[in-house]
Order: structure tokens, then sequence, then C-alpha cells
């Protein structure tokens, strides 16, 4: 069977404009399914029907697999049809006919302002490990960046003077205002620690491993689950749990929707919408909690 990982990846960064955790993910999906494919005698995708496609859909559902992750895969394989048919090798998407299960709406986790304090008190900033996750927490909790968009950032991407930091994307550029606190926590981590450890890998990396290069995604949340345990914060630490407190806390002290949008940098006020309900369901939890003629009932 052709290997159609490099093709299909190329479509996906330059066709689709998808960030790098869709690429990866919708590569290795479309890889599992077509060796699974491969293995009950497929020698074409192009011959691939819906029925097989709902055959493999419910093979994952007996795996265990999650909600979520079946419904990324089935969104993998609509893409990578729409790949073929696009480059002639497929007259028709069979996954675009298989339904996706509706997900139950899960709010996002949000941490409190006791909790941020504690959290950003962790690391000890004399040190180097320390001083570098200390400016990393302090930047990500100041910015409501996305952890993807943390660790892609360049020394250039920050001006310490004016307090902005500038934040690019495949489809998106956009500034972000930095507070003092955290915009002194970055200075002190570029001007005294990063230049300690940067490695001839590590190029205009803003925040680098102890090894001297990039820090990865997956060594940041390491990072953070670690100074979360030690804050003892008993809440689940996800990858988006500083960005989600971010926006409902500027949310709570009375930032406007569209301005809230444009610094999450979300294309669409729907996605930003979510934090507003969320402050909604917040507010009724706290007077039912504080008011006294709440109680009564």
């Amino acid at each position: 069977m052709k290997d159609y990982d490099e093709d299909f990846e190329d479509y996906l960064k330059n066709r689709r404009a998808a960030s790098p955790n869709t690429v990866v993910s919708y590569v290795r999906d479309v890889k599992r399914f077509l060796s699974f494919e491969s293995q009950n005698g497929l020698q074409n995708p192009a011959d691939v029907t819906t029925d097989e496609i709902g055959d493999y859909v419910e093979y994952l559902k007996r795996l265990k697999k999650s909600g979520a992750t079946v419904v990324r895969n089935i969104a993998s394989l609509r893409c990578f049809y729409t790949f073929l048919v696009c480059s002639g090798e497929a007259a028709a998407n069979p996954a675009k006919s298989v339904k996706l299960e509706k997900l139950p709406k899960k709010l996002p986790q949000i941490l409190n302002g006791k909790e941020i304090e504690l959290l950003l008190a962790q690391p000890d900033p004399a040190g180097f490990k320390g001083c570098r996750d200390k400016a990393m927490l302090e930047l990500l909790y100041a910015t409501g960046i996305r952890v993807s968009e943390l660790v892609s950032l360049n020394v250039a991407d920050i001006n310490i003077r004016s307090g902005l930091l500038c934040c690019c994307s495949q489809r998106s550029r956009r500034v972000v205002p930095v507070h003092p606190a955290a915009v002194a926590a970055v200075s002190d981590y570029i001007f005294r620690v990063r230049s300690q450890i940067l490695s001839s890998e590590g190029g205009q990396a803003l925040f680098i491993n102890m090894n001297g290069h990039r820090l990865t995604r997956q060594g940041f949340w390491k990072i953070v689950k670690i100074y979360a345990n030690k804050a003892k914060i008993v809440k689940e630490i996800t990858p988006h749990t500083l960005r989600h407190s971010f926006a409902l806390h500027l949310l709570e002290n009375g930032a406007a929707l569209k301005d809230l949008q444009a610094m999450l940098g979300h294309a669409d006020i729907s996605s930003t919408q979510v934090y507003a309900h969320l402050l909604n369901d917040h507010f009724k939890e706290v007077y039912n909690q504080c008011h006294p003629r709440a109680k009564l009932g």
C-alpha cells in the first residue's frame, strides 16, 4: 500500500493551515486506520466504504477509546479522504456520512486567585530551573496564550521595555500586553539564566530545557504538574488550565468579550462566549453559597 504520510502532512500544513498538534494527531490516526485495513486485506484506500469506516469506529469503541478520541479519528479520516479526492486518488469521501456522536459539553477547569498565587509561588527563582519555570508560569497566566504558542516563542517576540508580547501562529498574529510582574520574571530569566543553559540547537527559542534545546509542550506540562502537586492543588491540571483561568479572571474584572477574543486569538466569538457562560455559573454558585436568603431553600 502506498505511503501517504508525507503528502497528507504537507496537505494539512499548507492547504489546511492546521496546528502542529492537529497535524501529528491526524497523521497518526490515519496511519493506524490504514494499518488496520491493510491487515484485513485492503490494498487501495480509495476502495474503503462507509460501512468499513463504521466498523473501524466500532473497533475503537471496543478498545474503550474515549468519545473525544473516536470523534477525532472520524474527523481525521474525513480530512484524509478530502485530501484523496482533491488529489484525484478517490472519487468520493466515504467518511463524510459517518455519524459524529455529540460529546457531553465539558466546562474547563479553573484555578481561583488563591490557587494561582500558590502555583506561581512554587518555583524558586534563585536557581536556573526555578527562574525559567517562574518566567513561563507568570507569562502564561499574564497573557492567556496557548501552551503550543508559549513553547514556540522566540526571544524577539517579547518587548521587555514596552511590556508587549507578539504571538504568531500559522493563522494569525496578535500582540498581547504583559503585566510588570511577568515582565520582571521573563527579564530575569533572559538576562541571567537563558545564556547560561543555551546550546547551539536552542537557536532563538525563548524557553529552553536544561539541555539547551527548545522546550516541548510535553516537557512544560510535566513541569506544571510538579508545581501543582507541590502547591497541593487537587484540581485536574490540563494544558489549558492557566489560559482558561486567565480568561475567566479578566471577565470577572470587567473585560469586554471582544477584547478577550482578541487577546485569546479566537477566530470565532462563540469560542470566547464559553467563558461568559462559565462566569454566569460561577456567580450563581457564589450567590447560592453567600446570600443569606438563598440558603433558606
